[in-house]
């Protein structure tokens, strides 16, 4: 193997990866918080056998290592279902699941913390369960829930790392074999470590910026 000094241009293969990264990171926190919100609504109007069957799942995708599920999907699923997984299909089912299962966690906190009287009222005003979670559970479950998403945001960006093991061309992905050609991995780890740094930050100053604006419509409405 040749080895060669880092560059710009291995700098801009990481702006790259990076790209690669946070389009999965932006899909499956979609797709994860929309399940989990519904998870959290199913939860709170006690829907027979499907709170169970969810609370079962959310278990046991919030206590098992998150490398596993992908090991799982991955490799697993095409053996026992017979079917093709491309790497970028594991990662989006994988991390897309784990989200869910914790931001079920969030919505359902963040539901019963409000007061059942507020909720009784609403009903004896006329008010349908559509009317009732839209205007009175969702705008103070989502000022409740903000803080906590973005913390747990901030950490399943990181955890999009993992998805590099399984040939995924991310940002971490590219710094390994960066890594492997150039032989600085100082370097190297340094650059990757800073880009998912500036992206964390990103996230973590957006979320931030949401709940200031939440919380003072919440008080502006007197929620």
């Amino acid at each position: 193997m040749r080895y060669t000094e880092f560059t710009p241009f291995d700098l801009w293969l990481l702006t790259q990866g990076l790209g690669v990264t946070i389009g999965l990171f932006l899909a499956t926190s979609l797709v994860g918080v929309l399940i989990g919100v519904v998870w959290g609504v199913i939860r709170f109007y006690r829907v027979p056998v499907l709170t169970q069957l969810i609370t079962f799942v959310s278990e046991i995708l919030k206590n098992s290592p998150v490398l596993v599920q992908l090991f799982l999907v991955f490799f697993g699923f095409p053996g026992l279902l017979k079917m093709n997984v491309t790497p970028v299909t594991a990662a989006l089912i994988t991390l897309s699941a784990n989200t869910a299962a914790f931001v079920y966690v969030i919505a359902v906190s963040a539901i019963e913390s409000i007061g059942r009287d507020q909720i009784e009222a609403a009903r004896v005003f006329g008010l349908t369960r559509w009317q009732v979670l839209r205007h009175v559970i969702a705008p103070q479950a989502a000022a409740f829930s903000i803080g906590p998403l973005t913390a747990l945001l901030v950490n399943q960006l990181q955890v999009t790392s993992l998805i590099s093991v399984i040939g995924v061309m991310d940002l971490a992905k590219i710094g390994a074999n960066l890594n492997l050609r150039t032989l600085k991995p100082f370097i190297v780890w340094t650059a990757v470590g800073i880009l998912y740094y500036l992206a964390a930050k990103l996230v973590a100053m957006l979320g931030s910026a949401l709940e200031k604006r939440l919380r003072a419509h919440s008080a502006f409405r007197g929620l």
